[in-house]
């Protein structure tokens, strides 16, 4: 079959070599000049860094397939992410522990009894939290919450943490222990030459076609026997029913001779710092060594047409028109809408390639009677 792929990022790719390893015959278009998405990577040309263009990317995952997968195609170093957050006046480790409780109250808990300490501190009158703040005020108190998290989310999120819903805090924000690894998953690690090598490495197979700085209209589509589309959903329809809600990054750029920070990442927890965090890009790559230093301040705000849409907002009334265009989508004749901007979801990396590899293995067993969402995104 002739298939063709709309997006050159994890989707596109991962689904494109699944696809040409059965002998199918795979064309992959971006409107970008590069492959690999927003986990793209390069050499800044003054420093040597290895950067992350379009923000901070750490692999981690639970699914051994996965890990498998990616580890086929690129070498990975050892790498925990260690975040540190300035907030009223002091840098803490993220997230919450019992170095962050004991520094935040100037005590010497052991952890049952900052357990019990915060349990003091927590409003237990709040039952059933419905909303970001209340989450955060039921399970770590007021001092906690204006300190780590309300600030950070306005910024963010652009609005007050009682607009926001509490499943944005799944679980309970704060370890009793001393563990500031970020994520808990089994396999962490970085890229040794980094996400786009490994992405052109996937892409790198006689059966795939790639064309960059190409873009994309409905009209091509019946020029194929099937379409896997990573781009924005509404825009597949033209944006006929209005666009979804979405939070974009500005990324203002400063180098530095030396260590800047002395770690990856720095949040910025207070509301009067205009900008969310700082990461400075060596520390992702520690087994190499730089005597310069690149930087990136980052700038939350409210993703306007043209601008690279990052976080979907998924509030009532984007909700609402999702489940429209959803509608819509399952109408549709000859396309499958996949990653994050297709189904309208936040995803990490493992989650991606997960959804990927499902959804390849769902066409090679349907084959154009695949759905047009693998994974539904309501």
């Amino acid at each position: 079959m002739k298939l063709l792929m709309v997006g050159a990022g994890l989707s596109g790719a991962v689904i494109g070599r699944k696809l040409a390893e059965a002998g199918h015959t795979i064309t992959i278009v971006d409107s970008r000049d590069h492959v690999a998405g927003n986990c793209h990577t390069e050499r800044d040309a003054e420093t040597g860094v290895l950067v992350h263009r379009y923000g901070p990317h750490i692999f981690h995952t639970d699914d051994a397939e996965v890990w498998d997968y990616v580890t086929g195609f690129e070498s990975f170093q050892p790498y925990k992410n260690r975040v540190k957050t300035t907030a009223q006046g002091q840098v803490f480790s993220l997230p919450i522990n019992l170095h962050t409780i004991n520094q935040f109250y100037g005590r010497t808990f052991r952890p049952e009894e900052a357990r019990a300490f915060i349990e003091t501190q927590a409003d237990t009158s709040i039952s059933d939290p419905q909303t970001f703040e209340e989450q955060a005020l039921r399970f770590v108190g007021r001092d906690l919450y204006e300190a780590f998290f309300k600030g950070y989310t306005v910024k963010q999120w652009g609005m007050q943490p009682t607009e926001l819903p509490a499943s944005i805090l799944k679980r309970l924000p704060v370890r009793f222990n001393y563990d500031d690894n970020y994520f808990f998953h089994r396999f962490q690690g970085m890229p040794e030459t980094g996400y786009t090598a490994m992405v052109e490495r996937i892409l790198d197979h006689p059966g795939i076609t790639v064309h960059l700085n190409t873009s994309f209209t409905r009209a091509e589509a019946g020029d194929y026997d099937h379409v896997f589309y990573s781009g924005p959903l509404d825009g597949w329809f033209d944006y006929e029913l209005g666009r979804l809600g979405y939070r974009t990054l500005d990324f203002e750029r400063f180098t530095h001779v030396g260590d800047y920070q002395g770690c990856a990442v720095m949040n910025y927890g207070d509301e009067n710092v205009p900008f969310t965090r700082i990461s400075e890009h060596k520390h992702f790559a520690p087994w190499e060594e730089h005597d310069g230093s690149v930087c990136y301040r980052e700038y939350s705000r409210a993703c306007e047409p043209g601008d690279i849409p990052y976080y979907p907002i998924r509030q009532v009334r984007e909700k609402a028109l999702l489940a429209e265009y959803v509608a819509l989508a399952e109408k549709a004749e000859g396309v499958t809408f996949v990653g994050r901007l297709g189904t309208y979801r936040y995803l990490d990396m493992d989650v991606t390639i997960r959804e990927a590899l499902d959804t390849a293995a769902a066409f090679l067993a349907h084959g154009t009677d695949v759905p047009a969402f693998v994974k539904p995104p309501l």
